[in-house]
């Protein structure tokens, strides 16, 4: 029986709009093609983790304050993380995640809480708390070969710069800052991106080439995914992207 390791960083803490569900949707889809998926989990004080030894890293969203403590605890792990990234991990990272990998975060008050530096993008805090990029957001993402509008829901007040591999096309909804044409970063094993709802409930082929990747990575083969009954999830798709993509015209 195949099967596949999860490492969730930090779930007392990145845990925002319903983050979590990311993982309920892997573990659901592999379960149904007899796949498993081995979740731990990782938090300030736990025994340090094996990152290179994981098929998927998962980080959720957090608020300022939690960014600015997990900061120099990630830190610690800045090359054991860069060098899972570049062994083929696959990461996923909403939101806070997706701020901590990249250069830095100035906060409001022009704080500086460190990133990864992993990535060359950085974020900057809208000087207005009142001003955020929040609400429905659909994109057009290629993954590969594939080509899908991805539907999600930001809500950020950190504008996002510098980024050379974004995840998509804004079609509707901000992106990186306000009124961006671009969202999120990707590569060939990360996806960073503002989209919680949480972004894989609602995009099961973005879920699916996590599962693809991974699956062909491990076992060094190629992998055909058996077809899920996708039919109601479609039929929701349908309904919101008419609904969204409407309002924008």
């Amino acid at each position: 029986m195949k099967e596949l390791k999860l490492l969730y960083l930090y779930p007392d803490m990145l845990e925002l709009y319903g983050d979590y569900g990311n993982i309920q949707v892997l573990k659901y889809r592999l379960e149904k093609r007899k796949i498993n998926l081995i979740i731990d989990r990782y938090s300030i004080g736990d025994k340090v983790p094996d990152f290179a030894s994981y098929d998927i890293v998962f980080a959720g969203g957090g608020a300022d304050n939690e960014q600015s403590i997990l900061s120099n605890d990630l830190i610690k792990y800045k090359k054991d993380i860069k060098d899972a990234i570049s062994e083929g991990v696959f990461f996923l990272l909403i939101c806070g995640a997706y701020q901590l990998f990249g250069k830095y975060y100035k906060g409001v008050e022009g704080n500086i809480i460190p990133g990864l530096e992993i990535f060359d993008y950085y974020t900057e805090a809208e000087p207005d708390r009142k001003k955020r990029c929040i609400g429905n957001i659909v994109i057009q993402a290629k993954l590969d070969s594939i080509e899908t509008e991805v539907i999600g829901f930001e809500n950020h007040g950190g504008q996002t710069f510098n980024i050379k591999s974004p995840f998509g096309k804004v079609l509707y909804g901000n992106g990186n800052k306000f009124g961006d044409k671009e969202e999120g970063f990707f590569k060939k094993n990360v996806i960073a991106t503002y989209l919680h709802g949480p972004l894989l409930s609602k995009n099961p082929e973005v879920a699916d080439y996590i599962i693809k990747y991974c699956l062909e990575r491990k076992y060094n083969e190629n992998i055909s995914l058996e077809q899920l009954d996708d039919s109601f999830e479609e039929k929701c798709r349908s309904q919101l992207l008419k609904k969204f993509l409407s309002e924008k015209e």
